[in-house]
């Protein structure tokens, strides 16, 4: 079928009842480019309930409507026509020229919507979409058509979409069997024959494999047409070198469609682990949510691929997508760049987490929701294990697993060739036993709360004899046990399941020091996925530093508006990292020089009373105007025996290392802190920070200085105040201004303040920590030019150059 961007043309706007339009209460449409999140056009609402209102980081719920209207040619009578939304959240209900044509109420499924017969040929057509969400999740959603849409046309005898699978059931280093199967429709009234021809090339286009075979289709039956081809000397798809293959079926003169894949082989035991290609890969995880920070939820090719490049270069070789099925684009990124996958379902089955979550549709739709997560990784490289749920309250439960085992038996039957994983909390095997879930410091506490607050342990509750009980089917029916928060279970359930093997499918960063030794001392655990890799929307401030107060002596899981984000990534929403990114660097042995991480001063010697899933209050900075003289905490993190400290030259001291870091109590004092680390008395590498001083230099640099007016790239716009030889100043944060014009619109403005009431869709935000992040979408070829204003700072321009997509 011929595939073309829907993109263009559409209108949206909140919804209104048609009673109260004819009383006339009109909301005007307003044009917009999908991808769109509508969420993101909203006022956020303080609430009173900090949990609910929290989740959504406060952004209210609503019903949108989108419509675009476009011409059916004449020539199109008597061909299969297809909408193909890859995401619309949630409850999408689709009308063409106002009669219902189709739904979705799974907010993360890609669909298809059948709409030849409802068209006007030779005439315009309206395509309409009815959405909404309302308290149905657990972090920020957004909403609308926030991912791709694609107009699909097709003659009565054609290859379907998904009608291309590749499997690689047999690799060796002379050659690899490739397995193509073709799925071959046929709408017509007569039996049909024709040649298929299957051909394989490889990256620099050349052809390494072909086979001619006829087909012959019987009216209104699909066939599938399944050819062997050997390719030889194969280059294979891994995490180091993600080589891929592309796979074209044309039945000739009348169709054709093409499937990327990679050769590789997976194995999966409890002695080795996962194997790739033969060898041992441990999952060094990033669990991500959805959404692109300044972008809302809109999904755009180019913030997807953005997104794996920088956690790939922070040392992540796998993302866990959290909790529902990932992207297109961040599955062909994932290809790419060589990063495995983790493709997971559901956050919740029958059992609801929000009064109007998915759980409400899940018996009617789970099959079909699982059908289109397969059906869109069938072919990626990039993914090895399918999740069915993620801490799903049932689990503990006889009828929770065999809930698990329709859901994981559904999985092989579409796709034997990958493993199937459930990312169990086994506290919720006990939420029924409320007095094993009582909280040291307080009565009443949910899950969240209770995991938060350091009082309560999480490990042993997750060892007792109730979890081993009440989980042992749900885990049976996997191919790997997936377990958050339970690390005490690794080497127990050895010993207890020999045949077990364990995917630490989500944890506190706090612990990565022990979690990854754990990963490298037993083979039957073949990874660990912190929560998390990138800072999201929602969930406000489970990350956030907390400080002992009268009031708040313990942690609080959600924090009150105008907090925004979660404030627990590795990288922050702008793709900046933070100290815990080159902690874990150093923990996963790809970083051999030390790193200074700083205590902001004005909190030093407060009582830290922070979540597990909060960092230390630090920042890479040696700028602290005020606090000259006052007493600081200077972190080093580092895998040498020992570190010393300088500042301006004189050492502080000399600091043994343990668990990978150590700290220096001293005094701010303006010039230049050198960390200096040793290895059996030898210097093995340094980090230096430098005050910044002088003039505050507003910077701004593209990441690219070419893009292409395709509809998915952007350009990432980096904006810094830094002193004249560049060192960031953290201290001197103030509103920035940027006008973009040319061939080229803003879309998304922001930083990585994690409480503001600023918009992601102003022009004019402050810098946070001296830093600020603009995003631009192309509008056609030629030169975009953005120009950036600051207080007591000259302007600064940059020009990115459109060109048009290769075709």
């Amino acid at each position: 079928m011929i595939r073309t961007s829907f993109n263009d043309g559409w209108q949206f706007r909140s919804q209104v009842s048609p009673f109260a339009e004819l009383a006339s209460q009109l909301v005007p449409f307003e044009p917009v480019t999908v991808p769109h999140d509508a969420m993101l056009t909203r006022d956020r609402v303080a609430a009173a309930d900090t949990r609910e209102g929290g989740a959504s980081a406060y952004f209210p719920g609503g019903v949108y409507e989108y419509r675009k209207t476009f011409s059916a040619p004449e020539e199109y009578r008597g061909k299969r026509i297809v909408l193909e939304f890859e995401g619309v959240y949630r409850d999408a209900v689709v009308f063409v020229n106002g009669d219902y044509a189709g739904q979705r109420p799974y907010g993360y499924s890609r669909f298809f919507v059948d709409v030849g017969r409802l068209l006007r040929f030779g005439q315009d057509n309206e395509i309409r979409v009815e959405c909404r969400t309302h308290r149905d999740s657990r972090w920020y959603t957004g909403a609308g058509i926030y991912r791709d849409t694609w107009l699909l046309v097709g003659d009565p005898v054609r290859i379907g979409p998904d009608g291309v699978r590749v499997t690689t059931p047999d690799i060796d280093a002379e050659r690899a069997v490739v397995e193509v199967a073709t799925t071959v429709e046929n709408d017509s009234l007569e039996l049909r024959t024709h040649q298929l021809v299957t051909e394989i090339r490889d990256a620099a286009g050349t052809l390494v494999a072909s086979d001619t075979a006829p087909i012959t289709v019987q009216p209104g039956e699909p066939a599938t047409a399944r050819r062997r081809l050997y390719v030889r000397e194969p280059s294979v798809w891994g995490p180091d070198s993600p080589a891929l293959y592309t796979c074209t079926v044309s039945i000739t003169d009348i169709d054709a469609a093409e499937a990327t894949f990679g050769i590789r082989s997976l194995r999966l035991d409890p002695e080795h682990g996962l194997r790739i290609n033969g060898e041992t890969v441990k999952l060094r995880g990033a669990c991500v949510h959805h959404d692109n920070g300044p972008l809302g939820a809109a999904t755009f090719a180019r913030a997807e691929e953005r997104r794996v490049r920088l956690l790939k270069e922070a040392g992540f070789n796998a993302i866990r997508m959290s909790h529902h099925p990932m992207s297109t684009a961040m599955l062909d990124a994932c290809d790419r760049l060589g990063m495995l996958v983790v493709d997971e379902a559901f956050d919740m089955w029958a059992s609801g987490k929000s009064p109007f979550d998915f759980h409400l549709s899940f018996p009617e739709w789970w099959e079909r929701d699982i059908e289109a997560m397969v059906a869109k990784d069938f072919n990626h490289p990039s993914v090895v294990l399918y999740s069915i749920g993620n801490e799903i309250p049932e689990a503990g439960s006889a009828a929770g697993a065999s809930w698990g085992r329709k859901l994981a038996e559904k999985v092989r039957a579409l796709d034997g060739t990958r493993f199937v994983t459930n990312a169990i909390n086994n506290l919720l095997a006990l939420m029924s036993d409320r007095a094993a879930l009582q909280s040291p410091n307080g009565e009443g506490a949910g899950l969240n709360t209770l995991m938060a607050d350091s009082g309560f342990d999480v490990n042993a509750v997750a060892t007792s004899e109730l979890v081993t009980t009440r989980t042992a089917e749900s885990y049976s029916v996997l191919d790997v046990a997936g377990m958050n928060y339970s690390e005490s279970r690794y080497e127990m359930d050895h010993a207890l399941f020999p045949n077990r093997v364990i995917l630490g499918a989500e944890t506190f960063p706090t612990r990565i020091d022990e979690l990854w030794q754990l990963v490298e001392r037993h083979g039957h655990v073949i990874g660990d996925f912190t929560w998390t890799g990138w800072d999201y929307l929602g969930e406000v401030g489970i990350g956030r530093p907390q400080y002992s107060t009268p009031d708040t002596p313990h942690p609080t899981f959600s924090a009150p508006y105008p907090y925004l984000l979660a404030g627990c990534g590795d990288l922050d929403i702008t793709g900046h990292r933070r100290p815990v990114s080159y902690y874990r660097e150093i923990v996963f042995g790809l970083r051999t020089r030390p790193y200074l991480a700083v205590g902001l001063p004005q909190h030093h010697g407060k009582t830290v009373v922070s979540s597990r899933w909060a960092w230390s209050d630090t920042i890479a900075g040696w700028t602290w105007p005020g606090h000259e003289a006052g007493p600081i905490t200077v972190e080093v993190y580092s895998d040498a025996d020992e570190v010393e400290l300088l500042v301006n030259g004189r050492s502080v001291g000399r600091n043994p290392v343990g668990a990978f870091r150590t700290a220096f109590e001293t005094v701010y004092e303006p010039g230049e802190l050198v960390a200096v680390a040793y290895r059996d008395g030898v210097e093995s590498g340094r980090d230096t920070l430098r005050t910044a001083t002088g003039p505050v230099v507003l910077r701004a640099e593209a990441d690219r200085d070419v893009i292409t007016a395709d509809t998915g790239d952007l350009a990432y716009v980096t904006l810094t105040l830094a002193d004249p030889a560049g060192t960031v100043h953290t201290a001197a944060d103030r509103p920035v201004r940027v006008d973009v014009s040319g061939d080229g619109t803003l879309i998304g403005f922001g930083s990585a303040d994690p409480s503001t009431e600023e918009r992601f869709d102003a022009t004019e935000r402050h810098t946070y920590q001296g830093r600020a992040l603009a995003v631009v979408r192309p509008t056609g070829p030629g030169k975009i030019r953005l120009v950036a204003t600051a207080r007591d700072s000259d302007p600064v321009e940059v020009m990115i150059t459109v060109e048009e997509p290769a075709r």
